[in-house]
C-alpha cells in the first residue's frame, strides 16, 4: 500500500490522481491533501478518501472545516501546504500545485525522505538545481507526471544515458496553432480555453496555447535527464499520441504513444517500474489513426519559446523571472488585463531588464520571483 499526500486534490492533476486512487484500493491510499478555495469539492474529496491532514489557502476556511471534521489535522496557507508535505505518515508526495508555490513544499518533503511525484513543473524551473541536488542527497526518487517528461522517462529505461543524441518533446500547438501572429489580436479567454486534445486546468491550457507550458517542460527536462538546452528539440505533433521521444546516437528512436489522458503518467510516476490496468471507456487502438503529423517550430510564430530557450541557457534566476513574469501576465489575460498576443512582450520586458544572477541560494530565489511578479503587476 503506498500512502500519497497530494498537494492540489482539486485541481485537474489532483482529480484524476484521485481517480486513479479509488480505481486501485489496494494499492493506493490518500493520507494528506491540499487545495486552494474550491471549498465544495475538496469538502467532497475529505468525505470520500478520509485523509489525516489537509491543508487550505484561507483561515476562514480552515475554521469551516475544523468545524466540520473535528478528527482531521487543518492547516492553513504556506506554512499549511509544508506541513501537509511532510506528513509523517506518506511515502510520496504528489505535487500537483500550479505555479511557484510548489517550491518549498517539495524541499521540505525531499528534506522529510519523501519520494517525489512532480507535475509542478515551476519547482524545477525556479530552483532546479536546489531540488535536483536535495534529491540526490537524500537518495530520494523524483519522477515526472508530465506525460512529455513521462515518455522520456520510459523510453529511457534500460538504456545508457550517455548514448543519448537528442531529447524531443512533442507539442500539439496549442488552440492557436493554426492563427498567424496578426490573427492573435482578437482572441478571447473563451477561445484560448478550447485545447484540441487535452483536458487541463486555465492556466496550464494558456500555456499551451503560447508555447510557455513548452518552454517550461524544456528547462524541467534539462534538469530532470541531465542534457543541455542544445540537445533538447520540441516538434509539434498535432494528434497528441506520440508524447515525446529520445534519439540515440546509433540513430534509433524510441517513443511513448497513447491516448492523451493524463492517468496514464500519473499513474505510472506512482507505479514505476511497474504497470497497473487504467480503464478507458474506448481502448485506444493505433488503427484508428492512418497517419500522425510532425512539424519543426516556428520560433517566431511562437516567440515564447525562444523566450524559454533563452532562460535556460542564462541560467541562475533568468528562468525564476521567465516563470514568475509569465504566472502574472496569464493571470491579467484570464482577468481581462491583457490581450492575449501581449503576454509573450511581458514576460520579455521582465527578461530584458533582469541581471541575472548565477547559482542563487533559495532566498535570493524567492526575493526575486517577488521582485518580479511586482513589477509585471505594474504594466497590466
Amino acid at each position: 500500500m503506498k500512502k500519497i499526500i497530494l498537494l492540489g486534490a482539486t485541481g485537474s492533476i489532483g482529480t484524476q490522481a484521485l481517480t486513479i486512487v479509488r480505481d486501485n484500493p489496494d494499492k493506493f491510499q490518500v493520507v494528506a491533501i491540499s487545495f486552494g478555495r474550491n471549498m465544495e469539492r475538496g469538502r467532497a474529496i475529505i468525505q470520500a478518501f478520509k485523509p489525516q491532514m489537509v491543508a487550505v489557502w484561507h483561515s476562514r476556511d480552515k475554521a469551516t472545516l475544523e468545524a466540520e471534521f473535528p478528527d482531521v489535522k487543518i492547516f492553513n496557507g504556506m506554512d499549511g501546504l509544508r506541513e501537509v508535505a511532510t506528513c509523517p505518515d506518506g511515502d510520496v508526495l504528489l505535487n500537483a500545485v500550479m505555479g511557484s508555490v510548489g517550491l518549498l513544499p517539495t524541499l521540505d518533503a525531499i528534506e522529510a525522505g519523501k519520494n517525489i511525484a512532480i507535475a509542478n513543473k515551476e519547482t524545477l524551473v525556479t530552483a532546479g538545481h536546489l531540488v535536483m541536488n536535495a534529491a540526490r542527497e537524500k537518495k530520494i526518487s523524483l519522477l515526472p507526471v508530465d506525460s512529455e517528461h513521462s515518455a522520456i522517462l520510459q523510453a529511457l529505461n534500460g538504456e545508457n544515458s550517455e548514448r543519448i543524441k537528442k531529447i524531443i518533446l512533442t507539442a500539439s500547438g496549442g488552440s492557436f496553432r493554426d492563427k498567424n501572429r496578426e490573427q492573435l489580436s482578437e482572441v478571447t479567454v473563451k477561445e484560448a480555453l478550447k485545447h484540441p486534445n487535452w483536458n487541463m486546468g486555465n492556466k496550464l491550457t494558456i500555456d499551451s496555447a503560447t508555447m510557455f507550458n513548452k518552454g517550461l517542460e524544456v528547462m524541467e527536462a534539462h534538469w530532470l535527464f541531465d542534457v543541455s538546452y542544445d540537445a533538447i528539440d520540441v516538434v509539434i505533433q498535432r494528434e497528441s499520441i506520440v508524447h515525446s521521444m529520445v534519439q540515440f546516437v546509433d540513430g534509433s528512436f524510441m517513443a511513448q504513444l497513447g491516448t492523451p489522458d493524463m492517468r496514464i503518467p500519473i499513474q505510472y510516476a506512482l507505479t514505476c517500474p511497474d504497470r497497473f490496468l487504467v480503464p478507458f471507456e474506448k481502448e485506444f487502438q493505433i488503427t484508428d489513426f492512418s497517419a500522425l503529423h510532425f512539424e519543426k517550430v516556428d520560433y517566431e510564430r511562437f516567440p515564447a519559446l525562444k523566450l524559454a530557450y533563452n532562460a535556460g541557457k542564462i541560467g541562475g534566476t533568468m528562468p525564476t523571472v521567465l516563470n514568475a513574469a509569465n504566472e502574472i501576465a496569464v493571470a491579467g489575460f484570464l482577468n481581462g488585463q491583457v490581450a492575449f498576443y501581449n503576454i509573450e512582450a511581458l514576460v520579455e520586458n521582465a527578461m530584458n531588464r533582469h541581471a541575472s544572477i548565477s547559482n542563487p541560494d533559495l532566498d535570493t530565489i524567492l526575493q526575486v520571483d517577488k521582485e518580479t511578479r511586482a513589477y509585471v503587476k505594474t504594466l497590466l
